[in-house]
């Protein structure tokens, strides 16, 4: 309980969305800024504690970042009125910039019309 008021001293802070196996796997996290990432993710995106934990162990905060820093490209996917085609992407472990993802597109229009 000690290491809990330690790490979150400010209980009007606490979500209601998150129960105490969330805050356990929380206060595990070292560095404030990536807790505080998990704490909100967690509980806007409404998080198991399961999968706050496969999160916190393949390192999610860090990848963000990691992608952040290679592209500050925001990447919307509409589908275009009348077009059934969904475009799957190939694993990337960032975002792609702009520039490499109209060339994947230009790419993935190529082919279908060759089909």
């Amino acid at each position: 309980m000690r290491q809990f008021y330690l790490t979150f001293p400010k209980r009007d802070a606490l979500r209601s969305e998150l129960n105490w196996t969330h805050y356990r796997q929380l206060m595990r996290v070292p560095d404030t800024n990536a807790r505080e990432f998990y704490l909100e993710e967690a509980a806007k995106a409404g998080w198991s504690s399961r999968q706050l934990q496969r999160q916190i162990h393949t390192m999610y905060y860090e990848r963000i970042l990691a992608s952040k820093d290679k592209s500050d490209t925001l990447v919307e996917y509409t589908l275009p009125e009348n077009d059934q085609q969904i475009y799957a992407s190939k694993y990337l472990p960032y975002l792609p910039t702009e520039e490499e993802l109209k060339r994947e597109l230009r790419i993935a229009d190529f082919e279908r019309v060759e089909e």
